[in-house]
């Protein structure tokens, strides 16, 4: 993440040694009990919902026959356990919510529906690059006082600026990712002999020694392109260091800089190694992100693939198998791939297009811990709201991910490819996503990825 905002819109600031020491050394049982209030009588449980609620609960409304429509880009268990999530809100305050299921890119998606004078009324950007292009279209409108309110008391100030264009508040960013996480089959380890690795170096001799036992190391899910642009995002963030990452997400440095070279070239020691890849190459790019998941965790100790990279979120993917996180999936950190271990952050934020009193309540819902509380108890979901508590999370691993992204505090950068204009970071089948699925294929040509890469990164940002 960064700080202060820059004149296109981002934010940015020159630390992360502190948080990815946090993470790669494991120091992560902080407290976070009572994190997010102050020490006034509201904030000592003086608030109640509709009907009674809960001492500490957030103010909301009474919106009965009121209708709302949330759209987001989410499918099975999220969608499933964020519609808990709405059934309390509607619960609290008598309005009635749509769950609209969206496509990507969702900006396209958004603009068919407005075209069609049937926006919903709020909408969960995945990028922050989304909340700009919704507010220079005129799509956004601003979150009010409560929203704001809640904001603050519960969120950094790095989390708050995310949200934020031009000075004004946009955004509740709901749900977080820690998107530096490697997940292994706990018996696929034991059974060759491997250790968790800390660095790059290590992480290989770690697969080739997962190979020797006769497992493919990896499961990638190239078929979804996004999951290329984050390994691509690690290696770079450790590799090249925090400031050329943030230039490289403005674009203000090309994707034929060697720098890019370095890290495509370090990407290709796994992408181009024999059978370090399930399926290969071909297989992989027809692996979407939950099977690249599942086909790790099943199959007992032979399973398609010792290990898979990808956020928090897998857990809800490893919840569809018999797996069971923290005994038969484990995870480690990222490794290091030049003096510190990467952390990067994504996350999907609320944003108004519908302006009213029940969208503006929705918005205050979703940026109390009350929300996300919900949510979390049900697996597979990270908060960047510090005033939950961490026993919510329904297991040490979840809870130790999310106390390690509270602690971090804005110590960490924001998924480079989500600042990154839709045309050329979000869209499937285009830019960024269709140039690393193309690398992947033929990770020998690391010059014609970086051409590809700068070509659709120019047209996309228009310089």
């Amino acid at each position: 993440m960064r700080i202060p905002r820059s004149p296109d819109g981002y934010v940015t600031t020159p630390r992360t040694r502190r948080a990815a020491a946090l993470l790669a050394a494991g120091v992560l049982a902080v407290s976070l009990t009572a994190c997010g209030g102050g020490d006034d009588d509201e904030d000592k449980g003086g608030d109640k919902g509709r009907g009674g609620g809960t001492p500490g609960t957030v103010t909301l409304p009474k919106l009965d026959g009121e209708t709302l429509e949330v759209a987001a880009v989410w499918t099975g268990a999220e969608q499933k356990n964020f519609k808990q999530v709405l059934a309390e809100f509607e619960k609290r305050t008598g309005a009635k919510v749509t769950f609209v299921p969206a496509q990507d890119p969702i900006i396209n998606f958004l603009g068919s529906k407005i075209a069609g004078g049937a926006p919903p009324d709020v909408a969960l950007l995945p990028q922050p690059g989304a909340i700009k292009q919704a507010v220079d279209k005129g799509w956004a409108k601003p979150l009010g006082a409560g929203a704001t309110k809640e904001l603050g008391k519960n969120y950094s100030q790095g989390w708050q600026d995310i949200g934020k264009v031009d000075g004004k508040q946009y955004g509740v960013y709901y749900k977080a990712a820690n998107k530096s996480l490697i997940w292994y089959n706990a018996q696929v380890f034991e059974n060759a002999g491997a250790s968790e690795p800390k660095t790059w170096d290590e992480l290989l001799t770690t697969a080739q020694t997962v190979y020797d036992s006769g497992v493919t190391p990896f499961s990638v899910g190239g078929a979804d392109g996004w999951t290329l642009t984050d390994w691509f995002e690690n290696i770079y963030l450790s590799q090249a260091g925090p400031e050329k990452y943030d230039r490289l997400a403005r674009h203000e440095i090309k994707w034929t800089d060697p720098s890019v070279k370095e890290a495509l070239t370090t990407l290709a020691e796994v992408w181009g190694k024999k059978d370090y890849v399930a399926g290969g190459p071909s297989g992989a790019l027809q692996t979407e992100f939950p099977a690249s998941v599942t086909q790790t965790f099943t199959g007992g100790d032979q399973p398609k693939a010792g290990m898979v990279y990808e956020g928090d979120f897998v857990q809800v993917n490893i919840g569809e198998t018999k797996a069971e996180v923290g005994t038969d999936a484990k995870v480690f950190p990222f490794p290091a791939v030049g003096d510190t271990a990467p952390v990067v952050s994504g996350g999907d934020a609320a944003v108004i297009l519908e302006d009213s009193k029940a969208a503006q309540a929705l918005a205050t819902f979703l940026a109390s811990p009350d929300a996300a509380a919900i949510q979390a108890k049900l697996g597979g979901f990270l908060s960047p709201n510090k005033a939950i508590d961490p026993s919510a999370y329904p297991n040490d691993v979840q809870k130790k991910i999310a106390e390690a992204l509270i602690a971090s505090g804005d110590d960490f950068r924001f998924d480079m490819s989500d600042q990154a204009p839709q045309a050329f970071g979000g869209t499937p089948g285009k830019g960024e996503w269709k140039a690393l699925q193309d690398f992947l294929k033929n990770p020998k040509d690391v010059a014609g990825a970086q051409a590809k890469l700068e070509a659709d990164a120019a047209a996309a940002y228009g310089n």
